[in-house]
């Protein structure tokens, strides 16, 4: 720790006659090295401490400013070496600053009394009502607080991890804020009770109450022009800006919120982005993207979604008050002025069309249609698997993570064909089954969970789930035969079996995180028992799941093998071998080739109306082809094209391989 001192007699002479004041000169201590030249028409008062002000500092223009302190007000406050502060109307008071600092044109930077600074302010998410109240806190991460609103039929877990909160925020708590080394704080006015961390920039905002800006140097988070943000807390990388209104919010690492967006009791994890709309007691998880006015999510769970425009659901049903709650599972897209009446549950990678108010139930049948016709709701079941739309969504994803920072909050599978998804494609295969059955074959259509499925789209629906299934277990076994050494059958039933059995039962999907529900519950009773009492335990844990993934999906696989395919891996035989990678083989290009010609629908004559200003049908054709370019050269197609050569040499590598034995 660095070694302070008193100020000299001719120190103090030279503040004074640089128009500095204090009552008790006594009460400033300053490094060695210090130089008091560089501060100037500042008044201090309480214990204050000074580093050394050796450098300048670049400003837009060219502007070069040295160092120092001016026309500011300093209380309580220990300020790091290498600071500018400059033009302070009121005061900072009660703060620890680290080096290289910038703080110019800034109202008040202030602490008052003891704080948290955010930390285990209780966000009211899904239930406006109250009952799934999240605590946040700097660390917290999406699969943390999926534990505390989603668990509350284990009341010991949620005593256990709200306990561990407490704890985290008396360790915190502290009469003094913090702005970190490298922060800069400009053209700004109130800011009270607020951290700043490293590397961050808070610029033109209008007012921070009660919150933390978390910041990496490796991700610098923004807040900037017009934004009020009051109890919240941001993770490294986060942007906040455009006069963005925040209250009782996490916002999680990447995240991006801005252009006049609304966000009150919500929880945003990685990567999701909202401008212009309004969000109210959401829990958003990774990639929830919503960028239109007038689009409301409100009291709903989603990841991974797209809001169209108008996008909106109700909550209130006018008798118990905003009680209801809806959950739209990952990847699913609302399209412009859908309308959701709580409560309602729709499956994976859904899209939603229209307005429905029988709070339909689709959580089994995920690549779904959810339409609305004469105001009644219609279920196309898988449809969305062949959709060009869902695998360039799945695609995208990654390649859209904009975290920088080398500890990341939030573990994500991106997976469109996962073990979470292709067991709710087994129950709704089954279940559409079931009502074939039980309904006659003769039925125009077959009501379920408030939905209408159409006799076409039942059987399509069937179809589809079969092909995904396939698709997806044959991704494996091929993955594990292509990695694989064999000369016999034997040897080629060894590489395909399970090594244990974990992983082999139900999954479910931790707001971005595809894991094992044996290894969530086992996970909940060490947290219950004490075993478990520190957050940095659970993102261990949450890492090394994220980490055995595919391990675990191939113990889960063999088991879907023997009970779904009929094929027990552990005996199969070269026959039955060849047989399954010709069917998945088929399958896969299937898939494909339904991708491309849902493709080539957007390059049909009526996808080029509004071409060609000017000119006849050649023109049309012509400023169509260089604006969006052939359908041959489209990179989504191509990627398809592509995909499906290299299935189909995967197939024939493999099969030669096996015909070798």
């Amino acid at each position: 720790m660095a070694e302070y001192r008193n100020l000299q007699p001719t120190e103090i002479t030279k503040l004074e006659a640089q128009g500095c004041y204090c009552a008790n000169w006594s009460d400033i201590l300053v490094k060695d090295g210090f130089n008091p030249s560089f501060i100037r028409h500042t008044n201090f008062s309480g214990k204050n401490r000074l580093g050394m002000f050796n450098r300048e500092f670049s400003f837009p223009g060219g502007v070069v400013k040295h160092a120092g302190i001016s026309y500011a007000t300093i209380h309580n406050t220990d300020i790091g070496d290498n600071v500018y502060i400059s033009q302070v109307r009121n005061q900072i008071a009660n703060y620890t600053i680290g080096n290289d600092v910038v703080i110019e044109n800034v109202d008040a930077l202030t602490t008052e009394g003891r704080s948290t600074f955010g930390n285990g302010e209780k966000v009211a998410v899904l239930n406006e009502a109250g009952g799934r109240e999240v605590p946040i806190f700097n660390e917290l991460s999406a699969h943390t607080a999926y534990l505390m609103a989603f668990y509350r039929h284990r009341p010991a877990l949620i005593e256990k991890l709200t306990g561990m909160v407490k704890q985290y925020c008396q360790k915190i708590e502290s009469e003094k804020g913090t702005v970190a080394e490298n922060a800069r704080i400009i053209n700004s006015r109130t800011i009270l009770n607020v951290n700043v961390g490293p590397g961050a920039t808070v610029e033109g905002i209008y007012r921070l109450v009660n919150g933390t800006i978390n910041s990496s140097m490796e991700h610098p988070s923004y807040f900037g022009p017009g934004v009020i943000a009051e109890d919240f807390i941001s993770a490294s990388g986060a942007e906040v800006t455009d006069a963005t209104l925040i209250s009782k919010c996490f916002i999680g690492q990447g995240c991006s919120l801005g252009k006049h967006y609304s966000a009150e009791n919500s929880v945003f994890f990685a990567n999701c982005q909202g401008f212009h709309g309004e969000a109210c007691s959401i829990f958003a998880g990774p990639y929830t993207v919503s960028h239109h006015k007038s689009t409301l999510l409100i009291a709903g769970y989603y990841s991974f979604l797209n809001a169209g425009s108008g996008s909106n659901q109700s909550n209130h049903m006018y008798k118990l008050g905003p009680v209801h709650q809806g959950i739209v599972e990952r990847g699913s897209k609302t399209t412009s002025d859908s309308y959701m009446l709580w409560p309602a549950k729709i499956g994976p990678f859904s899209l939603v069309m229209g307005r429905h108010y029988r709070n339909p139930d689709t959580s089994n049948f995920p690549f779904s249609y959810l339409i609305e016709n004469h105001d009644e709701s219609y279920l196309a079941p898988g449809v969305n698997l062949r959709s060009v739309g869902t695998m360039r969504d799945a695609r995208k994803w990654p390649g859209r993570d904009k975290r920088k920072d080398s500890c990341q909050l939030d573990f994500i599978t991106f997976n469109l064909l996962s073990p979470y998804s292709v067991e709710k494609m087994i129950k709704g295969k089954h279940t559409l089954q079931t009502l074939k059955k039980t309904s006659g074959i003769t039925s125009e259509y077959f009501m379920y969970n408030s939905v209408k499925i159409e006799d076409k789209a039942l059987d399509r629906g069937i179809d589809m789930y079969n092909i995904g299934i396939l698709k997806f277990l044959g991704n494996g076994l091929l993955k594990k035969l292509e990695k694989g050494n064999f000369s016999n059958i034997k040897e080629i039933q060894d590489i395909l079996k399970s090594d244990t059995g974990e992983g082999s039962g139900a999954w479910v999907d931790m707001a971005g995180l595809v894991v094992p529900k044996k290894e969530v519950i086992l996970l909940i009773e060490k947290i219950e028992s004490g075993i478990l009492n520190k957050f940095d335990d659970l993102q261990t844990i949450y890492k090394k799941w994220h980490q055995n993934y595919y391990s675990w999906v191939w113990n889960w696989s063999v088991k879907v093998f023997r009970e779904e395919m009929g094929v027990d891996l552990k005996t199969i035989s070269k026959d039955e071998l060849l047989d399954f990678i010709n069917k998945w083989e088929k399958a896969v290009v299937s898939l494909d080739e339904m991708m491309l010609t849902d493709a080539r629908k957007e390059f049909t004559l009526k996808a080029q109306t509004g071409f060609g200003m000017d000119g006849e049908d050649d023109v049309r054709h012509t400023d169509f082809e260089q604006v969006r370019g052939a359908f041959e050269k489209h990179p989504a197609v191509r990627d398809i094209f592509d995909h499906i050569e290299k299935k189909q040499q995967l197939a024939t590598q493999i099969r030669e391989k096996i015909n070798r034995i």
